[in-house]
């Protein structure tokens, strides 16, 4: 397999990204427009009800992001010509039959332009609701692979999944596929169809007996964390891409398909900048709470290896990982992450966020200040829930029986500590799973493709995505922990 170069093979090329309002659509855009404004075409898929609708949402959710600066300072006022000429939005829906395209038109001319697929619609919500979870994740999945086979000129499908689909596996975890009805579990009799069937009509029943919209979203939500476990799963995130893999392995037929598992994406550690991140993702919500001082406990093992890869990085394994199986029938699965080549461990992380929020603290509304502590590190559930009882439980008993007696007088103090519990509580309950860890995910393929980039692509550096060159230290401190504070902190 010899790669040649990227960029010359991105020129003239037609490119569908669906989920492109998402986090790495808009770095992968943001990427290939920079470094090859020649090709041909991008069609960026978003959910929109007609074209005025998805219009809106590139101008204000892709192309009005501070991520875009370098390509509006190389462009200046030439960007909006570029875009105009080499950028088509499409309203859409990949829970729906056709990626849900309205335009007959716009459908015929993707049908025999498009050359490669990027497909990152994606819920990543724990919780989602199992409908919704199902529809993007696992049957969007379908649609888009239905689609694929009707593209004339296709190459490959780029299929962005995560590492997590291995749920609680420990040891190494190989870059093997799922078979159709596979179980982490062993569990017996799963079946998509009965899932999606299972899912509308307990929408339906509810409905039927008056159920509020909240009410049905929260019935939902436990649906899908009930029947994720059933097989073996511990959230509806992983289970709905697990079973999406699946369907993507069993229609593929002569379609060259590569799947892509991330692993835990965090900022970008060089372009277009280093430190862009967008939206709270995965470890930024516990950077928040402890920066923000909301969060002075927490559970987990401080041993355990937290396999963390800048978003970047990921990019440029998709487009390498693309330009490499353009043409080559493939079924090849990568893990990209840093957990066998540069690990980082729980108890270090905890050490450079103490350090950076020493240093640099988060200003209040007030104007003041938050000095935070060293977080107090809980080692299993039950002495966290023991800890939870004793600091916080008891005394909120307390003061709700002192609340009431005194007319309410402590109601704003009562609200704040029962916010504050809540906070750790439900964010102890959706990371559970991963907070003692024990897996890491061997990326062999990853690191053959990235030998092939070294000794064929004299681009390397400009796709480089070697988790071996990141300096933990220095990452976090400089680059992602200030970002976080810029973009995400509110």
């Amino acid at each position: 397999m010899e790669l040649g170069s990227i960029v010359q093979f991105l020129e003239n090329k037609a490119i569908l990204v669906t989920g492109a309002t998402g986090f790495l659509a808009k770095i992968f855009v943001e990427k290939v427009l920079r470094v090859q404004p020649n090709l041909k075409k991008l069609y960026l898929l978003v959910r929109a009800a007609d074209a005025k609708s998805a219009t809106y949402r590139l101008q204000n959710e892709i192309l009005g992001k501070d991520l875009f600066k370098l390509l509006k300072e190389k462009w200046g006022s030439n960007l909006n010509s570029l875009i105009s000429e080499k950028v088509t939005v499409v309203p859409g829906d990949i829970s729906l039959e056709d990626l849900g395209l309205k335009d007959s038109v716009l459908r015929e001319e993707m049908l025999n332009q498009i050359d490669a697929i990027i497909n990152l619609a994606a819920t990543t919500n724990f919780d989602e609701r199992y409908d919704v979870a199902l529809g993007i994740n696992t049957f969007g999945a379908k649609h888009v692979m239905s689609f694929a086979k009707k593209c004339v000129r296709l190459k490959v499908l780029v299929h962005v999944s995560t590492a997590y689909v291995s749920g609680e596996k420990a040891g190494l975890i190989l870059e093997d596929p799922y078979r159709m009805g596979e179980t982490l579990n062993g569990a017996l009799g799963l079946d998509m169809e009965a899932e999606k069937k299972l899912a509308e009509e307990k929408v339906n029943e509810l409905r039927a007996n008056g159920s509020t919209e909240q009410e049905i979203t929260l019935a939902m939500k436990d649906l899908g964390i009930e029947r994720s476990r059933v097989y073996g799963w511990p959230n509806t995130y992983v289970f709905t891409k697990a079973m999406g893999e699946m369907i993507i392995g069993q229609m593929k037929e002569n379609v060259s398909v590569v799947i892509l598992r991330p692993t835990i994406v965090i900022s970008t550690l060089r372009e277009p900048f280093s430190g862009w991140v967008e939206g709270i993702r995965t470890i930024d919500s516990l950077v928040v709470g402890y920066g923000k001082g909301r969060l002075t406990c927490f559970l987990g093992d401080l041993n355990a290896i937290l396999d963390l890869i800048p978003a970047d990085f990921v990019v440029n394994a998709m487009i390498v990982a693309m330009v490499a199986h353009a043409n080559q029938p493939s079924d090849v699965i990568y893990q990209v992450g840093s957990s066998v080549s540069n690990p980082v461990r729980n108890g270090h992380l905890q050490e450079l966020g103490y350090r950076y929020f020493s240093q640099n603290p988060w200003i209040d509304k007030e104007g003041k200040p938050v000095k935070v502590s060293k977080a107090l590190v809980l080692g299993d559930m039950a002495s966290f829930q023991r800890y939870m009882t004793i600091r916080y439980l008891l005394p909120l008993k307390g003061l709700e029986m002192v609340n009431v007696a005194l007319c309410k007088y402590f109601e704003g103090t009562y609200i704040n500590l029962n916010r504050k519990i809540n906070f750790v509580m439900r964010l102890v309950e959706l990371y559970k799973p991963y907070l003692f860890f024990k897996g890491i995910f061997d990326d062999m393929n990853t690191e053959k493709l990235r030998i092939t980039l070294r000794e064929t692509s004299a681009e390397a550096d400009m796709f480089n995505f070697d988790p071996k060159v990141i300096d933990w230290d220095d990452y976090f401190f400089n680059v992602h922990l200030p970002g976080i504070v810029k973009y995400v902190f509110k």
